[in-house]
């Protein structure tokens, strides 16, 4: 395998700036910009081919086995100068046993290596990526291998089932002294519900991956802009006495007590001869149908809308105009805005507290998958006797089916959109 390199921090100027090198010539390599690699850990001068002095730094070395790849790996610690760190990554590139490292490709070395399996690099990635709180708590969960301990308990159950049938077939001739499908009943039973309650909280844990929507809807001059501006602190939607202002929805990206919200800010809902006001209404409407929460503003006179759902905020808007109504908010003053942050991500939370560690629509499949698979086999050990082979298949084809959840089978199609994201260092 070759022995690859790359630049593991953020590019630009810094304190410290890392190199990692990672391969069978790793330590060969770094021989060649200092004397005496340490066996673990040490300061060297590093120097290029004519003896010139690069940098001294810090030189980390990881043991094949014991290493994030489980390669052996070297990590050089330079002072974060670009050109200190542009320099010794030529000095690398000039030898003809190193070559650059690809997107993502020391992190497929961990997959290949056995040091990571594919749910624990999705939640690296997941990780790196996070903004907020709650992003990185659901992230750490998953690379720390929560969802592969899980598929790993769902995987010894369906074997055990797999394996109580499979008795049957081959001592098919002889009497088999104890019933077993009431053992493999409860067995797929308890995984199948275990699978489910997982299934159904991946959408959620995708919407905290990639960010709730909140969509601000009301009549026209209803104080919309107005209460986004205040949320967002700063100026991001033109506010006018004028009704109809608004007329494309306006996104605004924020951390609401650690979950990731986009506020969206949509045209007033009316009747209106505007063709492009219209288009605007109809785009409100859309995309407040599809938030997963909707604040309506109402103006004075209305009443609660037939449209709005249990989980809906419905508060008066302007109160700084007199709105006598509780709960009222104004986005002018500031009045209500902390109750009505901490209502949202008291919703949000609620839908939160549903997550399992399955964070992806991939994992989402491979499990409803394996929940058909084993619904077949419950129906045929109801339907007849005799089936036992038949049964045990489908038991297999599950058994398939948690392995993708953890790359160990059907993986190849995922890597490359899943290594894409990663930068080159990782």
């Amino acid at each position: 395998m070759d022995t690859i390199f790359a630049l593991a921090t953020a590019q630009g100027r810094a304190g410290v700036a890392v190199v990692r090198i990672s391969g069978p010539a790793a330590a060969d390599s770094v021989a060649r910009l200092c004397t005496n690699v340490p066996e673990r850990r040490g300061v060297r001068k590093l120097r290029d081919a004519e003896g010139a002095l690069l940098d001294e730094a810090l030189v980390l070395t990881f043991a094949a086995g014991h290493s994030f790849t489980g390669e052996t790996v070297i990590e050089l610690h330079l002072h974060g100068s670009p050109a200190v760190v542009q320099a010794v990554l030529r000095e690398l590139g000039n030898m003809p046993d190193l070559r650059q490292a690809e997107a993502g490709e020391f992190t497929r070395r961990a997959l290949e290596n056995g040091r990571l399996d594919l749910a624990e690099v999705e939640g690296l990635a997941d990780l790196i990526d996070a903004e907020t709180e709650s992003q990185r708590r659901q992230a750490i969960r998953v690379f720390s291998g929560a969802l592969g301990a899980l598929a790993g308990e769902w995987r010894e159950k369906l074997i055990r089932a797999a394996a109580l049938l499979e008795a049957t077939i081959d001592f098919a001739d002889e009497e088999v002294p104890v019933d077993v499908f009431p053992e493999v009943t409860a067995l797929l039973t308890n995984v199948s519900a275990a699978m489910k309650r997982e299934a159904e909280g991946v959408q959620i844990a995708e919407r905290v991956r990639d960010g709730f929507e909140v969509a601000i809807i009301g009549a026209p001059n209803a104080g919309k802009s107005t209460l986004l501006n205040r949320l967002a602190g700063r100026d991001v939607a033109i506010t006018s006495e004028i009704a109809g202002t608004t007329r494309d929805v306006i996104e605004v990206r924020m951390d609401l007590g650690g979950l990731p919200v986009t506020m969206l800010d949509t045209a007033g809902l009316r009747e209106t001869e505007d063709v492009v006001e219209g288009l605007g209404v109809a785009r409100a409407r859309e995309r407040a149908e599809q938030a997963d929460l909707r604040v309506y503003l109402l103006s004075p006179g209305e009443t609660r809308p037939a449209a709005s759902g249990e989980d809906d905020i419905v508060v008066w808007g302007k109160a700084d105009l007199g709105a006598s109504e509780t709960p009222r908010v104004s986005g002018q003053t500031g009045e209500g805005v902390d109750e009505l942050i901490e209502n949202i991500r008291k919703r949000l939370e609620t839908k939160v507290g549903m997550i399992g560690v399955a964070m992806r629509e991939r994992h989402r499949t491979a499990m409803l998958r394996a929940i058909g698979h084993m619904d077949d086999a419950q129906s045929m050990m109801v339907a007849e006797a005799g089936l036992a082979d038949i049964i045990a298949e489908e038991l297999r084809s599950a058994i398939r089916a948690v392995d993708s959840i953890v790359g160990r089978v059907d993986v190849e199609q995922v890597l490359g959109e899943i290594f894409s994201s990663f930068c080159i260092g990782k």
